[in-house]
Formats: C-alpha cells, structure tokens, sequence
C-alpha cells in the first residue's frame, strides 16, 4: 500500500459530542495506528461542520452569535480527542478561511460550467437532517430519516444538475463493489438510485438563513449545508491550494460514516467529484449504530451515552477496547454499562491482565526483574503457544483491510487465553518451588514473548495501557512504540532486559456495585413513553398469551393517551388499561378479538388497576393491535 488516507465525517457543533462520535473518530485512529505501524504514509482527517440552520438555531436559543456557538462547541470536541488519545493529522473547521474560499471556487466553477442553475423549489425541508425531501420521500408526513416533522417551503434557489449523473453512478456502483461497503449499504444505494434522481438544491436564502458560505456569485445565498460540508475531504489536503499535497493523499482510502447519512455520501459526494474532475475515493464504510439496550440513543429518552463519563469511571483504553472489540463493523451494536463491565472484567482484568501480573511477578521474584536466558529447547507446549500468537498476527492483519477489526480483536484474546491456558499446564510456582530454574526461564520467557507480541497487536486501540506492558515486559524505553516488523518474530525479547514494576494493568469492577448503581442511573433518565413493552427473551417460557374480545372501551379521566378496555377471556372478565387512544377511538374496539399477556401482576395506571397487558406492533407513528379472527376462536385461547 503506498499510503493510506482516512476521514471521518465532520461533527455538528450544536451540542456536546456523545459516543457515536466518538466511535467514528476512535475507529479512524485505529486504522491510523496500524497503518502506521505497516510503516505505510498515512494521514487522518476530522473536524467540525458549523454552518446551517441546526447551529444557527442552537446559538440563538444560547443567545450568542453563530461563530460564538462554533468556538464554544468546538473545544468540546476537541479536548474529547485529546482524552481518547486521537491522532488526527488535522483538525478541520468549516468556518476556516481556506476552506471556504475552496467552496467558493468550486461553486464558481460549477456555475461556470452551467452545472449549477436558479429555479424556483417546492418542497418538505428537515431542519434537524438539513434536506429537502418530495412527497414520495416521506414517511406518514415526516423526515424519512428522524422521523420528525417537516416543513414545506417554496423559493427560489440554486440547483446542481445532479440528476446528469445517475446513469453513470449507477454503472460506477456496479463496476466497483468496493466503493460503498458493506455489501448490504451498496445496494441500499442501487435501492435509491432506482428513482429518478432530482438535482441538488445547494442554496439558502438569507432571509431563511444567514449562517452559512456566501455563494460567489449571488450575495442574497449562502451554500447548503451539505455541499459544504462535503469539500472538507479534499480542502483539508490541499484541493486548490496545495496540489502536490492533494495528489500525494488523493484518493482517500476509507471515508467512515454513520448508516444514517449513507446517501449524502454515495449519491451527493460521487456526483459532485465527478462534476468537479476529481477521482473517486476507493471507499466508502458506513458502520452501524450504537444502541442502547434495544434502542437508538436519544437526548428526549435521555440514554445517550457521555463518553467522557466512560472514560473518568473505567479509563480511556478500556473504552477505546470495549467499541473496537464489540461492534461487527456495517452492524448497529448494543452499548450497555453491564455489557461493558462484563467484557472489561472477561478480557481485560481477568485474561490479559492476569497473566501480565503473574508472568511480571515471577520474573521480579525468581530472576530480580530481569528477562531470564533460555538455555533448554522448547517443548510442545511452548510451540503450541508461539503458533496461537504468531496467528494472532496474521489475523489482525488480514482484518484491517477487510474492516473487521472485531474478528482480528478476537484471534488477539484467544492467543490470551491460550497463555493462561500454558501458565496453568506449565505451573510456573511449582517448578520455582522444585528449584527446576532453567525449565521456570522457558515458562516464563515464553510467556513474556507471547505477551510483547500482544501488546503490539493491540497497541492501536490500547496505546497508553500497551506502553505500560511492554515496559512491564523489559522493552527498552527508546523501543517503547509497537514495532510491526518484530511482531512476526519469535524470540526478540533480549535476556537480561530489566522489567518495570506494575500494579494490576486493568483494575477488576466490581459488578454488584455496578448492578446496585445501575437502577438509581435509570431511575435519573427520563422515562420513554412506550405503548408497547418489550419482553426478555429468557422470560418468553413464563408468559400466558390468550384471546380476549373488547366488551367495552373508555377514556381515562385526565389521560389521552390512555384507554379502559373491558375484555372477556374465556369466562372471566377483565380490565386492562392501553395506551392507544392516539390511534383508535373507543367505537373501534368494541367486538375486537385482540390477544393479551394474560400473567402479568395488576398494575394501578392513572389510579385505575389493568390485569394485564395487549399486544399491539408498532412503527414509526403508525401502531395496530395485533387480533385474531373473532368467529374462528373463542375468547380465552391459548396463543403461541
């Protein structure tokens, strides 16, 4: 690879940074790391984006002026990558000189060119996604992308000729399976593409919004958002400024981005190089979403989660480790405090951690902390664990590329795990005991070889933890940085290599405090109002599913939401009470044949007592009750 050039998308300074952000930029400094450690040329680009309505909107709500909202925000993201040990190249501000003057003269040219045209525009606007949508595009009246309301909006505008370019991005996307990744966001992409394609409104009014880069040739606009925010890719390396400094990075490897701003980025980006003459980038990964529990992140529910918070509870490389090890990349991944704790206690404290401690600990006590000379042949066992760990690397190695850093991650913890495994077979403590030293100086030689080997391998995700092993593992202070090329060799440990002295590397969590502060976090977040609940999968076996007719339907005194349904099953009679007045009205249920959970506990809602809870799906704002046919069963039938 002749170099190696990663982007992140470039963050909205409306608010504070939370850990979709930070996985983004964190994954990014990873494959930075290890490409750095392939000694390949590499350059990593992040920033901010800080024009449109959605910062507009936050400075006036603060009482400050836009630029002052930018500057204030700004820093937040950026002491946030200080603290996650980011090792960005640049740090991109759209409201930087140069970069607006590029977007200025790629809009000229594009004018020029008669690629960007004025015409009068009729459509829906999102402000929270900055994009206008047609009729078609929504979903029940909202952004198909929030699900928020939008707003129509007629004038006049600027357009590039986007729509030109549809035939031959269709071809390019299929000519080139490896521009969008994973496979299955490529063909959402083709999915899309299979519309006709409109033109690209890349203008605001100013008397709509005066936040923005002025377009060169019409003083009363400044540029959509979007367009923008695009350019910062190649004017952050030089585009139209320094052109030796373009082509030496240009094409980019891998843009990263989030799922949700997928057709930004195949549909607008490409045909807006390709407009301009620039060739395209090799890739485009659009990785999952954070969830928590089951579901997305959101301020309103109050379950976004502060990496900042992570990181002063449990350290930096311990959160950096758990994002790198658990999400498959191009899947969403589920973020909950238990999950981390327990993986954090499995990998970090007890695997890796444990079999530092003992393999430092020994060499302190059997050979006055320095590394020990082999002077017996290695047997098996010793072989087993030189192949566990010599495979370790060649499966990093071959994720990089294939960007599963979670399956190379997991061939790294299984060599781990295999150096407990030799530590126990080869019981260190009885041979010191036995006075058997020369075989203890194999053991533990062994074992601290296997260690420097892995301590490389996940220097890029752990880089501060893994300096500390290796010093605790007798590598030079002038050798302290990961070196690739060693990383394939057994036996570079030098004997007679003083070890430094270490504490526990990762600190074992207690999970009863965490399960005792887990309900009182919860109880603080504000509740989400669920019409539906959701049932454990382990809890499935004790539920009672059975038919019940409505006999009767009410409002609740006071509650909108909320209806009183009187039900008959079998030969009892019930009442339950449902929150779906929203979605039907009282004459709509009568004679419905619905299905209820049956077991549940009596619960007092609005001080009126339900027995019991209906089913119902649900998507977006559109709900209905889940029913059977009312002349097929009778009341009282067993479901399931």
């Amino acid at each position: 690879m002749e170099k190696f050039y990663v982007t992140t998308p470039i963050y909205y300074v409306n608010d504070k940074p939370h850990i979709g952000h930070a996985y983004t930029t964190i994954l990014a400094d990873v494959l930075a790391r290890y490409h750095r450690l392939l000694d390949v040329p590499t350059y990593f680009l992040t920033g901010t984006d800080e024009h449109g309505q959605k910062v507009q909107q936050a400075a006036e709500k603060n009482g400050i002026t836009p630029q002052q909202q930018c500057d204030q925000t700004v820093v937040r993201f950026q002491e946030l990558w200080d603290k996650l040990e980011i090792t960005n190249d640049k740090f991109i501000r759209t409201t930087d000189e140069d970069h607006k003057k590029v977007v200025q003269d790629i809009l000229q040219e594009l004018f020029d060119k008669d690629l960007i045209y004025k015409d009068e525009y009729k459509g829906h606007y999102c402000v929270p996604c900055e994009r206008f949508y047609t009729e078609k595009d929504l979903v029940e009246g909202c952004c198909p992308e929030c699900n928020r309301e939008v707003q129509e909006i007629i004038e006049s505008n600027y357009f590039f000729r986007m729509s030109q370019y549809q035939d031959w991005l269709i071809n390019y996307i299929n000519e080139n399976p490896k521009f969008i990744q994973p496979d299955h966001r490529r063909n959402e992409t083709l999915g899309f593409l299979k519309q006709p394609l409109g033109d690209l409104c890349v203008s605001r009014p100013k008397s709509r919004l005066a936040w923005g880069i002025e377009l060169p040739f019409d003083e009363d606009y400044v540029t959509y958002v979007w367009f923008d925010a695009l350019i910062n890719y190649i004017s952050g390396i030089g585009y139209k400024k320094d052109e030796e400094e373009f082509k030496k990075w240009w094409p980019c490897s891998t843009h990263l981005i989030g799922k949700d701003i997928l057709t930004t980025h195949t549909v607008y980006w490409p045909t807006m190089m390709k407009a301009m003459g620039i060739e395209m980038p090799e890739s485009i990964f659009a990785h999952g979403w954070w969830l928590v529990g089951r579901d997305k992140m959101s301020k309103s529910v109050g379950n976004v989660v502060n990496p900042m918070d992570m990181c002063e509870q449990y350290g930096v490389d311990a959160f950096r480790y758990f994002l790198m090890a658990e999400m498959t990349l191009g899947h969403d991944a589920s973020f909950t405090e238990e999950v981390f704790v327990t993986r954090y206690n499995s990998d970090l404290a007890n695997d890796l951690g444990n079999m530092l401690n003992r393999v430092n600990k020994m060499i302190f006590k059997q050979f006055d902390g320095k590394i020990p000379a082999v002077t017996v042949e290695a047997g098996d066992e010793e072989k087993e664990l030189q192949k566990a760990t010599l495979e370790a690397v060649t499966a990093m190695k071959e994720s990089i590329p294939t960007m599963k850093l979670d399956s190379g991650i997991a061939s790294i913890m299984t060599a781990v795990r295999a150096g407990n495994r030799y530590m126990e077979q080869k019981a260190p403590w009885t041979l010191a005991k036995e006075g058997k030293m020369d075989e203890l100086a194999l053991v533990l030689y062994t074992a601290a070889e296997s260690l420097r080997i892995i301590s490389g391998l996940l220097s890029p995700t752990m880089p501060q933890k893994m300096a500390e092993m290796r010093a605790a593992l007798g590598v030079p202070a002038d050798k302290i940085e990961a070196d690739v090329e060693k990383l394939s060799h057994w036996g570079v440990l030098e004997a007679g290599a003083e070890l430094a002295p270490i504490k526990a590397l990762f600190q074992r969590i207690d999970t009863k405090k965490v399960q005792k502060e887990a309900p009182k976090k919860k109880k603080q977040q504000p509740k989400a109002e669920n019409v539906v609940e959701l049932i454990d999968i382990e809890d499935f076996g004790k539920v009672q599913l059975k038919t019940a007719k409505v006999l009767e339907a009410e409002p609740v005194e006071g509650a909108d939401r909320i209806l009183k349904l009187q039900l008959e099953v079998g030969q009892e009679k019930r009442q339950i009470i449902a929150g779906i007045a929203k979605f039907y009205t009282p004459e709509q249920l009568i004679g419905k044949m619905i299905i209820i959970v049956a077991n549940l506990k009596p619960a007092e809602i609005r001080g009126v007592k339900s027995h019991g809870m209906l089913l119902a799906a649900k998507k977006k704002k559109k709900l209905t009750l889940v029913t059977v046919d009312a002349e097929e069963f009778p009341t009282g039938a067993s479901v399931g």
